[in-house]
């Protein structure tokens, strides 16, 4: 039998049936731990498998099908493994806040690096513009032009208003999405207006720190009218990329990789190199200070992991 991994708790899986939908409970057979790996979690929601039923009716997983792509965060203590999120994804959605919470450009840039890493396609989506006042919104619109001017899609969105969510529902129709974004960002806010009904938790800001509550507690594959689904995670605070070596990283910031073909070294790093077309860019503004100083730390952070 195949399916899908709708949910998942850590130790129990939920499978969906491939053809007729059936929800099976499943667990994992004991090989699938001992599989050496740098992430905490053998399986996550959006993997497809097969499985076999036992006479309690409890699904076993026997096999996982190779993953077109995934998305994983860095363990809280255990810093030199990772916990993949979400596997084969259509589209992932960053759900930015200028406020309420704020949202760094850092968190934002490590996302679209790793979107970057690992071929999924991202959609920024600058949410709450509803609670900003003309001076705020004209800074998101600053912000918003600088990423579409590197390559990437955006839409600014409202639950309240459901701003552009025509458009929204459009770029979501029959695609596997995930949302991502600090707790507290309106991921879920804007999860229940798009699927009324579904009721998902939502959290509340803490007056005190300006930072959203967790609420969803563990992944779960959710599913639109409108056709295709969503994976809601909980909140993320921070992606990482393993394995990968810090002459990679330029490769992930697109304005970067295509500039760099201009220098006049083929293996410049960027950082003082002579004739440095990258350098030359960022005293222009032709590549954005931010994202350059984003673009130094993933590369310090790949050669401090590979010394570990």
């Amino acid at each position: 039998m195949k399916g899908k991994i709708i949910k998942s708790t850590g130790s129990w899986y939920q499978v969906m049936e491939f053809g007729t939908d059936t929800i099976f409970e499943a667990r994992i057979r004991g090989k699938f731990k001992l599989i050496k790996t740098r992430l905490t979690n053998p399986l996550a929601v959006g993997d497809f498998v097969e499985f076999q039923l036992e006479q309690d009716d409890v699904a076993w997983i026997t096999k996982i099908e190779q993953r077109t792509n995934y998305l994983i965060r860095k363990s809280v203590n255990l810093s030199k493994e990772a916990h993949i999120i979400a596997s084969n994804i259509d589209l992932a959605c960053f759900i930015f806040t200028l406020k309420h919470p704020e949202t760094s450009l850092g968190f934002l840039d490590r996302f679209l690096a790793c979107c970057e890493a690992y071929n999924i396609k991202p959609l920024i989506l600058f949410n709450k513009i509803d609670v900003l006042n003309e001076e705020e919104i004209e800074l998101v619109k600053d912000i918003e032009f600088l990423y579409q001017e590197i390559g990437y899609d955006t839409l600014e969105t409202s639950s309240y208003s459901k701003l552009n969510f025509d458009q929204l529902q459009e770029l979501l129709k029959d695609r596997t999405s995930v949302f991502f974004g600090h707790s507290g960002c309106g991921k879920s806010t804007l999860v229940n207006a798009l699927q009324p009904g579904l009721n998902l938790k939502t959290s509340e800001i803490s007056d005190t720190h300006l930072k959203g509550k967790h609420t969803t507690t563990f992944a779960q594959m959710h599913f639109w009218d409108f056709g295709g689904n969503v994976i809601d995670t909980p909140g993320v605070r921070e992606f990482a990329m393993i394995d990968i070596e810090k002459e990679e990283v330029q490769h992930y910031f697109p304005e970067i990789f295509k500039k760099r073909k201009e220098c006049k070294f083929h293996n410049c790093l960027h950082i003082k190199e002579p004739k440095c077309a990258v350098l030359d860019a960022l005293e222009t503004g032709e590549i954005q200070y931010s994202r350059y100083a984003n673009y130094i730390k993933l590369m310090e952070e790949a050669e401090e992991n590979s010394q570990n």
